[in-house]
């Protein structure tokens, strides 16, 4: 009976090792484990390419893996959720941008958070947008794009990534502006739109700039037909400003994009992956990708008070468009 219990206490007393060991595991210096980047837009998109340019730097600087989960839907609505409803440890981030973070909520009532759900790690880039049309419509710039609209005896089709995302709002003051007849086809990704547009299931879209886009063009797949920046990087040259626009030479638009987590995430964890993409956007190979995909890259800031400043900004920002676009806040 002795020797039993003895038995008995061994175990227990491995078990209870076991589970003490595991403890000091999970509670061990941040990260001890893969981290989930979580991109709200399938796979091939410009938010995915430039993520995992970024999951690959960071996962150097913080040795873990960095893994990129694309969850698509709701114009990023279905990603944010999943970020927001993960735990606030810090594993789980959002490679994010106003349309899902602060104009889904904004404008869509289902949308079950508010844009200070989020608190922003580090901003990263600032992205070109381009007008691509089918290569059979009968345009070679912007304004005989919105010439053949007002005399088409159908509206023009343009693709975005979602309804109420900027581009969409784009495509509407567009119309209000100039008289422009045009019919909004809302996509999961940009991927998928690209190739409708290829296809010829739509006459144009509205996007990020990705360098795909340049091989399709010289492909005849498709046309670039402005973007809607005045100053372009050099890689950019053969894409039209929107100053060449006689009709809407003030049409300047761009969108940034950042990293983000659960606003109730420890501060210790966000300064370490502040830290880690800091480091990411400083180094010379992943500025040049970045800048090759048609993106400004931006300083990285050194404070939490420097990213909550510029997420400030940014709602007060997309807050005033709205207003300029006639539309109403849903909260």
């Amino acid at each position: 009976m002795s020797m039993l219990l003895s038995r008995r206490s061994l175990i227990t007393a491995a078990a209870a090792a076991a589970v003490t060991s595991t403890g000091r595991a999970q509670s061990g210096p941040y990260p001890n484990r893969p981290l989930s980047l979580v991109v709200p837009y399938p796979a091939g998109g410009p938010s995915d390419a430039a993520a995992r340019i970024f999951a690959e730097a960071i996962g150097k600087d913080v040795t873990q893996p960095v893994i990129v989960d694309n969850i698509s839907g709701g114009t990023g609505l279905l990603g944010a959720n999943k970020v927001l409803s993960a735990p606030a440890d810090g594993y789980t981030f959002l490679h994010g941008s106003p349309n899902e973070v602060i104009l889904a909520p904004l404008l869509n009532p289902s949308a079950r958070y508010k844009p200070t759900d989020f608190k922003y790690v580090q901003p990263t880039t600032e992205a070109t947008i381009v007008l691509l049309a089918r290569n059979g419509l009968e345009a070679k710039n912007l304004d005989e794009l919105i010439e053949l609209s007002r005399k088409n005896k159908a509206p023009l089709s343009y693709a975005t990534v979602g309804i109420d995302s900027l581009y969409h709002l784009m495509g509407d003051a567009m119309a209000k502006r100039t008289g422009a007849d045009l019919l909004h086809v809302p996509y999961k990704g940009s991927a998928p739109a690209v190739q409708d547009v290829a296809g010829g299931q739509v006459d144009f879209a509205i996007l990020p700039f990705q360098v795909i886009m340049e091989g399709m063009a010289r492909q005849g797949r498709l046309k670039i037909l402005t973007s809607f920046s005045r100053n372009l990087s050099p890689t950019l040259k053969n894409v039209p400003k929107i100053d060449a626009s006689k009709l809407l030479p003030d049409f300047e638009y761009s969108i940034g994009a950042g990293y983000l987590v659960r606003k109730d995430v420890p501060v210790e964890m966000v300064d370490r992956l502040r830290a880690a993409v800091g480091h990411a956007l400083r180094q010379p190979e992943v500025r040049s990708r970045l800048e090759n995909e048609g993106r400004t890259v931006l300083q990285p800031f050194a404070t939490q008070a420097a990213a909550d400043e510029y997420q400030v900004a940014e709602l007060t920002h997309y807050t005033k468009l709205l207003k300029e676009a006639g539309r109403q806040a849903a909260r």
